[in-house]
């Protein structure tokens, strides 16, 4: 028999502020993003930080401020354990995480024009990319990478048009 993980109420009100802010409500979302990480806090447990803060950087356009939830984001997922992920989903491992984190992170040292930490993030992601799964979700994020490398290589900072929060 499987056992079901206890709800976990802190991941429910995140997502659903994550799916405020995708319907187009980004300041109601950020702000509740923003109020959950008072409570949890630096300190807090590192699979809300990291899944908070790697969600509140796409509801920011500005460069900057994106990047200083992106960075959250990977100390929180260089914090967490395997174990605590799959208490959270069975089928989620830390590794896929990374391809992603650091996607976000290249391309906000793209759009702010910092090209050499750009390309480590977008070497970083290329290395982590073999721990993404099949399917649309690894899909997405391997396509992003060879976008966001192409822009690198061009030294185009214009925001993209794929990005998430863009839309």
């Amino acid at each position: 028999m499987t056992e079901t993980p206890a709800a976990d109420p802190t991941m429910e009100a995140i997502g659903q502020a994550v799916m405020r802010g995708q319907n187009g409500d980004t300041a109601s979302a950020r702000a509740e993003l923003l109020d959950l990480w008072a409570r949890i806090g630096v300190t807090g447990d590192p699979l809300h930080r990291c899944t908070l803060a790697h969600s509140l950087a796409d509801l920011y356009d500005d460069a900057a401020e994106a990047l200083a939830w992106d960075v959250r984001a990977l100390d929180a997922a260089d914090a967490a354990t395997d174990e605590r992920v799959q208490a959270h989903h069975a089928g989620l491992q830390l590794a896929g995480f990374y391809p992603s984190l650091h996607l976000n992170l290249a391309d906000d040292y793209r759009r702010l024009g910092s090209f050499a930490a750009a390309q480590a993030h977008i070497d970083a992601a290329e290395q982590a990319a073999p721990a993404l799964p099949e399917g649309p979700y690894g899909d997405l994020i391997r396509g992003a990478v060879k976008e966001v490398a192409a822009a690198v290589a061009e030294k185009d900072t214009a925001p993209r048009v794929s990005a998430p929060g863009s839309g």
